[in-house]
């Protein structure tokens, strides 16, 4: 049987359940979210520290283990390892019905982290194998809708499943990964070789920069999921939560219609354009007289935001052989990790310090960066070939 990469066919069937599965697994992870916070303070009377440590301790293990699960990958196959990612999400659903503590929980949460770390990374590149090549930037967009419609629904989910009790939350949390421990189980695996000697860790070459970009892309979207409703409160302006809606949407949207372009215009190209869209947007919220700029701020972005990682990503699977090509996309992947955890106080103290529209203009600031950054990447000969004809 020829490969779809070499036939330009594209297997829907397999990847409807690559997807399906990464989309289950992130309902029951997420679908914990929100009780949290309430069932920590309840539970066992902890305090702010407490409750952001176990929403925020998946994304510790997830940052450490990424480039080790794409390795792993590499070595021992994507579905076995996506399965291995499932099971972890839904051993934590299971024991979150233990009574074991607050430090119990901490380490659950930590479990849990292992799991979407493994999900995630050996899904993402089982995508790009099994996808033909002039179409994988639009996959590895694909799959980041995916990822974060599960979040979304797992999010709401959990919320509406409180109310029939903590137990109705726990067992989605175990159950909804178990679904998709099915759907990925009927894929075919695909064969896969030894990879050679090399970088480990973060400091995978093929990764390095990208990642970077990615890390500071990653400054705006902090910027605005945490301060763009109070900033624009601060301005007079009510409603700030339709203009995190329209970026959410526009994000989905992008992808949907649009996520060809990387492969099409190449990755380097697009990736540059779209930080300095990002940065575009970013700075019209940041000085928004009213509503409607500020909601064509979020538009702006949205479309420039969608595209920057998956045309990073094509650039880090172009110029990775592909034996470690697991390991560069789960190395590349951190760097998101390592973004959220640098910006997510870094935001905080530039409120503090200079007021909002600061935090967006860094932001900014970081985007424009980020896209002279991706100008600077070598981007491999096959692409522009590719590309040219």
């Amino acid at each position: 049987m020829t490969a779809p990469s070499e036939t330009g066919a594209f297997p829907r069937l397999a990847l409807a359940g690559v997807f399906g599965g990464l989309f289950c697994g992130y309902l029951g992870l997420s679908a914990a979210i929100p009780v949290l916070p309430a069932h920590v303070r309840d539970q066992f009377g902890a305090g702010d520290l407490a409750v952001g440590l176990a929403v925020t301790a998946t994304a510790l293990t997830a940052l450490l283990t990424r480039p080790i699960f794409g390795g792993l990958a590499d070595r021992y196959g994507h579905r076995s390892v996506m399965r291995f990612g499932a099971l972890a999400i839904a051993a934590g659903g299971l024991l979150y019905f233990l009574p074991i503590g607050l430090a119990g929980l901490m380490a659950v949460r930590l479990l849990v982290g292992v799991g979407e770390a493994a999900l995630f990374t050996a899904g993402a590149v089982w995508t790009v194998t099994l996808a033909p090549h002039n179409r994988r930037g639009q996959v590895i967009g694909l799959y980041g809708v995916a990822m974060w419609g599960g979040i979304s629904l797992g999010t709401a989910l959990g919320a509406v499943l409180r109310h029939f009790g903590i137990d109705a939350v726990w067992a989605f949390c175990a159950i909804a990964p178990l679904v998709g421990l099915v759907l990925i189980s009927i894929v075919p695996p695909q064969p896969h070789v030894e990879p050679s000697g090399g970088g480990r860790g973060l400091l995978l070459r093929p990764a390095v920069l990208p990642g970077l970009g990615l890390a500071l892309g990653a400054a705006g979207y902090v910027g605005l999921a945490a301060f763009v409703i109070t900033g624009l409160q601060e301005r007079g302006i009510d409603s700030g939560v339709i203009v995190l809606s329209t970026f959410s949407a526009v994000y989905a949207g992008t992808r949907l219609v649009i996520g060809h372009l990387p492969d099409k215009l190449g990755p380097r190209r697009v990736a540059s354009c779209c930080g300095a869209g990002e940065a575009a947007g970013l700075l019209i919220i940041a000085w928004a007289p009213n509503l409607p700029i500020a909601v064509l701020g979020a538009v702006v972005m949205g479309v420039g935001f969608s595209l920057l990682h998956p045309s990073l990503a094509l650039m880090v699977m172009n110029n990775t052989e592909s034996s470690k090509q697991g390991a560069a996309l789960g190395a590349y992947t951190s760097f998101w990790d390592l973004g959220l955890f640098v910006w997510g106080p870094a935001t905080g103290a530039i409120a503090t310090g200079f007021g909002y529209p600061a935090v967006f203009v860094v932001g900014a600031a970081c985007a424009l960066a980020a896209s002279v950054l991706a100008m600077t990447i070598r981007q491999a000969v096959t692409t522009e070939k590719a590309i040219n004809g």
